[in-house]
């Protein structure tokens, strides 16, 4: 690797979990580039020690500074000097910043090369026994109940596996919301601490795993693996499901919180159709 007019961008890949996960390319690279770009410049700092790394330069690159950032590494760049991007683990840019760095490098057209390694979600979908031959690959769902109900929802004919990352303390609702949606036979697993002293793989149909987590959330960081469906739903009739649902009692948001869950229409849609069919 030798510097060049108009330096090149390595997007590195680093352990998820277990420190030895770290390719010999990949170390190399790290010891050679005169910036490295990290998420958490402390939380690096462990493999960098345990794999004899001394950064020349060691920089933050996070969703707060990110746009800043990438302007001033891409004037790096176009210097000449070579920059590695890492992230907190797994691969910069997968529900982690530096998508916006790799762009920002694209468009000066300047040479960005992958340094492939660990990743969560790939790792996960080959463990959990699923289908691995297409798959989705959705991050983290949203917090906000309604975006979160509507997405679920439009996922009933999926029938790629799905993949999502999640907090702990979010893992029981998520499995619960996506029983809802899905329905609660379907098959999932919950993927924890990977390649970790305590790494967990818990299988079973999506209801049963809502109840473990419903009041003890897991440790550490959480994939959800979900078997995709096996064919496309029948379409649903909205406006006869809202009479319906109201004629056996529920409220207008009550309504719309459990038709965003079957059909994905947006929330609020749902709720003034309730209300005027209420009224009606």
């Amino acid at each position: 690797m030798t510097a060049r007019a108009g330096g090149t961008l390595y997007v590195v890949g680093t352990p998820i979990g277990n420190l030895e996960d770290l390719t010999f390319r990949a170390l190399r690279v790290l010891g050679e580039v005169e910036v490295i770009a990290a998420e958490d410049t402390r939380a690096v700092q462990a493999f960098f020690a345990r794999h004899g790394i001394t950064p020349r330069e060691l920089v933050s690159c996070f969703e707060g500074n990110e746009a800043r950032r990438a302007e001033e590494l891409v004037g790096r760049l176009r210097e000449g000097a070579r920059v590695a991007l890492v992230s907190e683990a797994g691969l910069p840019g997968v529900s982690d910043p530096g998508q916006r760095l790799v762009a920002a490098a694209v468009a000066a057209g300047l040479p960005v090369v992958v340094v492939p390694g660990p990743s969560a979600h790939a790792t996960a979908l080959v463990a959990s026994g699923l289908p691995s031959d297409r798959f989705l690959f959705l991050g983290f769902p949203p917090r906000d109940e309604g975006p979160r109900q509507a997405l679920f929802g439009s996922l009933r004919g999926e029938r790629a596996t799905l993949l999502f990352y999640e907090a702990p303390a979010r893992v029981g609702r998520t499995f619960a919301d996506l029983a809802a949606a899905l329905g609660g036979e379907r098959r999932a697993c919950l993927a924890r601490e990977l390649t970790k002293l305590h790494e967990e793989l818990v299988r079973g149909p999506l209801a049963e795993l809502a109840a473990r987590y419903a009041d003890t959330p897991p440790r550490g960081e959480c994939t959800i693996v979900v078997e995709g469906g096996a064919e496309s739903p029948p379409a649903v009739d909205v406006e006869a499901r809202v009479r319906e649902l109201l004629a056996a009692g529920l409220g207008p948001r009550d309504v719309a919180a459990r038709l965003a869950l079957e059909t994905g229409k947006p929330r609020r849609t749902l709720y003034q159709l309730a209300l005027s069919l209420k009224r009606g």
